[in-house]
């Protein structure tokens, strides 16, 4: 089960890089523009074991940040109890990531250790507000902090006000203890599903404005849809209440990008032509009523009802 949610934070990170900076700031308290460089590392990491083969150890995320002065960071994504074993995986990580990059000049060995936090999905008792690496040496001893972010204390207006929007597809955590609830009250659903209606009008706003482009917009609606669907596995109704809303944002989505091509090519091949290709377009996909294809293709319905029968013949 946590692949999944491990997969979708690699999958934001990765494909939606601009991202991350606001939660970047939110961690560790920096004050990047976004106009930095973001450079991504090697994730997977060979742990040197005496008498046993290396063993293999692949991080959430491992990244630079290169703006006036080059950071490192790592980042984890967390669902389960914490049990101590994750602090130790950590500090494995990041003492593999220093050696890494590690450089001895005349004998000396000198490594930087990245930037690491966590970000917890659920919050439980046992979860602490942060972790402490303390280490040990004949010089001195040293110790810091590992920040965590638990993603259930925060609201959809801290998200939206704070763009931290890459805590979306994980919005729906703060939500699960209350899927028996919803799964059989029709009007508790139903205020979950406005949450997540919000929240593609607040995308769509973003969108509009430049804040993100449609490709950040369909990860986050996607690997929404992925998380709700993997979370409420037991609950039919919330698994198709919120399913069915988001993946209708990317059918929405998909018909708007071929309407899109289609107004580009109409600069050549005439709009009347264009407006029926994209009919033509969406009636293939076959997710679309013959109404929601008349409104993305701005054809009346009689034109979209002529052009599906002339496709079946």
């Amino acid at each position: 089960m946590g692949n999944i949610y491990d997969g979708a934070f690699r999958t934001i990170l990765n494909d939606c890089r601009k991202l991350i900076i606001p939660v970047i700031n939110e961690i560790f308290r920096e004050e990047y523009t976004g106009e930095e460089r973001i450079e991504f590392l090697p994730n997977e990491h060979f742990l040197d074991q005496q008498d046993e083969a290396d063993k293999e150890r692949i991080t959430d995320t491992n990244f630079r940040v290169i703006g006036k002065i080059t950071k490192k960071y790592h980042l984890e994504c967390e669902s389960s109890l914490p049990d101590g074993k994750i602090t130790i995986r950590l500090f494995e990580y990041d003492a593999q990531i220093a050696l890494d990059e590690g450089e001895v000049t005349e004998e000396t060995l000198t490594v930087t250790f990245p930037n690491t936090a966590v970000l917890y999905l659920r919050n439980y008792k046992k979860t602490p507000d942060k972790m402490k690496y303390v280490i040990v040496t004949p010089g001195g001893t040293v110790k810091y902090d590992i920040p965590l972010m638990k993603v259930q204390n925060y609201t959809l207006d801290d998200i939206f006000e704070k763009r931290l929007l890459l805590l979306i597809p994980f919005y729906i955590f703060s939500h699960e203890k209350n899927f028996p609830e919803y799964n059989s009250n029709e009007q508790k659903l139903e205020k979950l599903k406005s949450e997540y209606r919000y929240i593609l009008e607040r995308l769509d706003e973003l969108e509009q404005q430049g804040v993100i482009g449609a490709f950040d917009k369909r990860t986050i609606i996607e690997l929404s849809s992925d998380v709700v669907k993997e979370i409420a596995q037991k609950y039919g109704n919330v698994q198709k209440g919120v399913g069915d809303i988001m993946g209708g944002a990317l059918i929405e989505t998909e018909a708007r990008t071929i309407l899109n091509q289609g107004i580009k090519q109409g600069k050549t091949q005439g709009i009347s032509e264009t407006k029926k290709q994209t009919a033509l377009r969406m009636l293939k996909m076959g997710k679309l009523t013959i109404e929601e294809i008349a409104e993305c293709s701005e054809l009346n319905i009689a034109e979209v009802e002529q052009l599906a029968k002339l496709r079946t013949l």
